[in-house]
């Protein structure tokens, strides 16, 4: 995969019911989601946008809710080396919940989490070619990752010395702090905000139109918590949570 260390290369539904999160995510995104799983051994789904695949979603089985597992959107960021990657994560303060662990034909990952305790997975892709999943433009892609974090400062500098990014903005937002701008190189992947509850990346979804998004949601049992309102630059997003608890989020016109 020829993605640079730090950007973020695929996206990942944990949860309960996997064919009730395809019957939902489908008509609300517009996603072709496999109705059985891709890979061996695993009930795994892929999830494809119109142009290309961009992320999965993994059932939740007994062991793991177990180990107090519950439905949650990932990201996975793409590094050099993720074993050197998870060795700095943890000596850093982050926490490894799965070792770095390959999968044949698809690469090596591990779920980790910085500091503050909000979860991610790293990951070096076997694949050649690049991943488009997160794409600020593409309908059925990832546009915006948003990091809720009690302690903004220690995320940043986290997030920085383990993938170099950096923040070239911020936005005021009066009591609530700054909303800071994240870059991967040159490519705006996202901000960190100071947030209360538990620490959690928030990956956005560009769909055509919010407000026939917004009537999917409904009309497919899920719940709006936040929205629509509008952000800078003119687009719309609304924050929701769908049947089986997940917290999603999503972007695009009005």
């Amino acid at each position: 995969m020829t993605n640079k260390h730090g950007e973020f290369i695929w996206y990942e539904l944990m949860t309960t019911d996997l064919d009730a999160a395809r019957a939902f995510y489908g008509p609300v995104v517009g996603w072709m989601i496999g109705a059985k799983s891709g890979m061996p051994g695993m009930d795994y789904r892929i999830i494809d946008a119109p142009d290309a695949s961009v992320g999965g979603m993994l059932a939740i089985d007994e062991e793991m809710a177990s180990q107090g597992a519950k439905p949650l959107w990932f990201g996975y960021i793409g590094v050099d080396d993720v074993d050197a990657t998870a060795e700095a994560i943890k000596a850093r303060g982050g926490h490894i919940f799965v070792p770095p662990t390959d999968i044949p034909d698809v690469g090596r990952f591990a779920m980790v989490s910085d500091p503050q305790g909000a979860p991610f997975y790293v990951m070096r892709g076997a694949v050649d070619g690049t991943s488009t999943a997160f794409s600020p433009d593409a309908p059925g892609h990832c546009c915006w990752n948003e990091l809720a974090t009690p302690d903004q400062d220690s995320a940043d500098a986290f997030y920085a010395a383990m993938f170099g990014w950096t923040n070239p903005e911020s936005m005021p937002m009066g009591p609530m702090g700054d909303y800071r701008f994240l870059n991967a190189g040159d490519i705006r992947i996202g901000a960190s905000m100071r947030g209360e509850g538990e620490p959690r990346w928030q990956p956005y979804f560009a769909v055509p139109s919010i407000a026939a998004a917004v009537d999917a949601v409904k009309a497919h049992g899920g719940r709006i918590d936040q929205g629509p309102h509008e952000v800078p630059g003119g687009t719309h997003i609304v924050v929701g949570t769908d049947p089986q608890g997940a917290r999603f989020a999503l972007a695009g016109k009005p």
